[in-house]
Parts: C-alpha cells; structure tokens; sequence
C-alpha cells in the first residue's frame, strides 16, 4: 500500500518548531464536559513522539462547528486530557493565532507543547465557509490562520485522518508552506479502511444504520457496483427506507418524520440498489415500538402504525444480523441500529455490538456515535479496528479522493 505521502517517523524534528494538526474533536455532555477520549487518546503516540524528539509542539485543532454550535466550545480540557494521557505537559491559550499565540510558540522550549485556541472561532475554518467559498490551496495562503501561522514552524505534522473530508486551511494549506509529514494514526485509518476496500476476507458484510443516513447512501452504491460488500445490514432510519423503497406503507407519524427532516429524497435511490443489488441486502423484518412504556415488537405484516415510530429494530431482525454477523470474514460498522440512548430501544444496538465483538472475522468501525454506543455496550478493544473517521471514512469508502490526501501527497 503505497499512498506517496511521508511519514514523520523517523524525521529529526529536535529543536524545530511543529505545528500539529491532529482531530481531538470530541463528544461532550450538557455541560461542556468530554464523554469520549477515543480521538485524545489516539493523538497521544504522535505527540509523545515529538515531545520525545525535542520538538517545540504547537497544536492546531478544532471543537464543534456551525453545524453543531453547541459543541463550539474552548479546549482548555483537551490539553489537560491530553496532558494526563501522554505525560507532556500540554499548555492551553485561548487564542488561534492572535499575538498571545505567536508569543506563545516563539516562547516554546524542547519537548514543550502548547494546544491554542479553537480554530472554529476563525470564519475561514468552519464548514459553511468551506461549502459556500471554495478556496484552493494557493489561495488559503492569504487566509489569516495560514498567514499568522505559517512564518512560525519548521514543519507542519498531520495526524487527522478523520478530517481528511474537510478543505479547510488549518488541513490542507501549510502543505504548500513547509516539509509536512502524516503521523502514525494517519496511516493506521487509511491503511484499516484501504484493507476493507481492497483486500478484505469474504465475506465482507456492512452494518449500516443510525439516523444521518446520507453516509449509507453514500457508500452502498460503490461498495456493491465494486464488489467490496458481499452483504449490506441495513438497520436504523437506513432499514426503514430501504422498505419504503419496497412500497411498504410504515405509518403517517413516522413517514411524516422523514419528511420533516428531508429524508424521503433518499426513497427513489433506495429503489435503484434493491432493483440492481435485493440478494445483497438483509433488511429488517420486525421493528420495536414504545406502549404504555415498555417494548412491543411488531412484524413487517402489522405495519403500517399511523401514530407510533418505531425506533430500534425487532427480535427476529437481530437474530439475522447475527447470524451474518458470525459467518462475516471482514465487518464494517457505521451507526447504531436504534436510539440506543433510550432503554425501551437498545436492546437491537446491544446484540448488534456483541455479535461484531465476538465476532472472528475483522471488525472495523467508524464515527462518532458509532464508537460511542460501541463503548456503551462492549469491550473496544475487541473490536480489531476503531476508526476516529466519521465524514472521512464515508467519503472514502465512497471512493472520492480526500483533500488531505490530495494535500499531502504533493506536499512541500
């Protein structure tokens, strides 16, 4: 697997000054706090390997964005986490690249890191700016990050395959600055998901669900024209449309929510795959409903419900997908397959994660949710690959090159 990007590992980085890009995003609650470290603790081997070597590390990373300003949150416990996991002690200044923040690399010492402020609070860094914009490269270098930045470090060290989707300056402009370089946990994702695409034991099967289902749509369609998925599990908001897409009638409530959140647009696409690919499906069979405040399961041949949504998937439903689950050679993962969060509809998440747990085949998993509801309900660490990839890992497994790799590959 040869991807012509460099790596660090290896690199004399004593005594020069690295700007880090790793992804640190991370899950938070009501309050503000992290509830999830997978992100932070992946970052920790490149980091301490910089530290290690003598290098002065200053950390470019983001927290939330417009699309979920809730999340748009300083990062001073980022670096504490950080701090805790890798023993480097890691500063936090609530500035991007302000004078505090200039002053505050030129001021670094060997092995010392600093994280700044979030770059999220830069307009040129958000994700309607890059959607409305369009900038190249070239042209990020008269954006004001790249331009306060870009005169203070000697190399510029990637880690954030999980960003790989985004063309935002702070990704994929430094690279035409300065000798840039990916980090370990940015071949770890690619090579685990290249592994899924190219040269997976069959039979691969793919466990597709949650509620944003323009990342299922947006690989099924490759993954079967290519022959990379023997088997696709669609549960969650995914399984309900594919029996949409049948002409089964679901119920007013429930119809009338996909249409509210404009997902009946996917209806006609879920036809075109069960026209070219049915025998390559298992969808669900019966699904579980909310009465009198406990679990009801109802058949195919009950519906449609008018005034229930059912949100997790059936006894009967599980039982397949486990079977397929245990008979798999490669397992990809993305997505729960109910709202999990709710005790009455976990029990289809619960069984679903077991099964890739125990599974023999290799197990990949991938996206934010995912991961959490993975940490929920099973050990991670017997799961063979947890990827930090959401957007990334469904824009490449959708074939579409990434503007990182783009980046890095002719890099300075």
């Amino acid at each position: 697997m040869e991807i012509g990007i460099k790596s660090i590992i290896g690199v004399d980085v004593k005594g020069k000054t690295v700007l880090f890009r790793p992804d640190i995003n991370s899950p938070i609650d009501s309050s503000g706090k992290i509830v999830n470290r997978n992100r932070l603790e992946k970052t920790v081997p490149t980091l301490k390997y910089l530290s290690d070597g003598g290098a002065k590390i200053a950390i470019i990373a983001h927290q939330g964005d417009t699309l979920d300003y809730q999340n748009l949150i300083p990062m001073r416990e980022h670096a504490e986490i950080l701090s805790e996991l890798s023993g480097v002690k890691v500063d936090y200044i609530d500035d991007v690249a302000g004078d505090a923040a200039i002053a505050a690399i030129r001021n670094l010492k060997e092995g010392e890191a600093i994280l700044l402020g979030n770059l999220r609070y830069l307009t040129e860094e958000v994700s309607t700016f890059e959607k409305d914009v369009k900038l190249t490269p070239q042209q990020m270098l008269n954006t004001y990050l790249v331009r306060r930045l870009g005169g203070e470090a000697d190399i510029y060290v990637n880690d954030a395959f999980s960003a790989a989707h985004r063309n935002a300056p702070s990704m994929v402009a430094f690279e035409e600055l300065m000798p840039s370089y990916a980090g370990p946990l940015f071949f770890k994702e690619y090579e685990a998901l290249w592994r899924v695409m190219n040269c997976a034991e069959k039979p691969v099967v793919f466990v597709l669900g949650g509620a944003k289902i323009s990342d299922a749509f947006g690989m099924m369609g490759k993954v079967l024209k290519d022959g990379v998925a023997d088997k696709i599990l669609a549960m969650g908001v995914t399984g309900v449309v594919m029996r949409l897409a049948e002409g089964k009638k679901i119920g007013k409530l429930y119809e009338k929510w996909l249409s509210d959140h404009d997902l009946t647009v996917f209806v006609d696409q879920a036809k075109e795959l069960l026209r070219d690919y049915k025998d390559k499906f298992i969808l669900p069979v019966d699904f579980a409903v909310e009465e009198n405040g406990v679990r009801k399961e109802v058949n195919l041949d009950e519906l449609p419900l008018d005034d229930k949504m059912f949100l997790d998937i059936g006894e009967n439903s599980i039982a397949a997908f486990e079977s397929a689950i245990a008979e798999a050679g490669t397992i990809f993962v993305n997505g729960p397959a109910g709202v999990y969060e709710n005790p009455i509809f976990a029990e289809g998440t619960r069984r679903v994660w077991k099964a890739v747990a125990a599974a023999k085949g290799y197990s990949v998993i991938g996206g934010g949710d995912t991961v959490t509801a993975a940490s929920k309900f099973v050990n991670v660490a017997d799961i063979d690959y947890v990827c930090t990839a959401g957007g990334a890992m469904v824009r490449f497994l959708s074939g579409k090159t990434l503007p990182l790799i783009r980046a890095m590959s002719k890099a300075k």
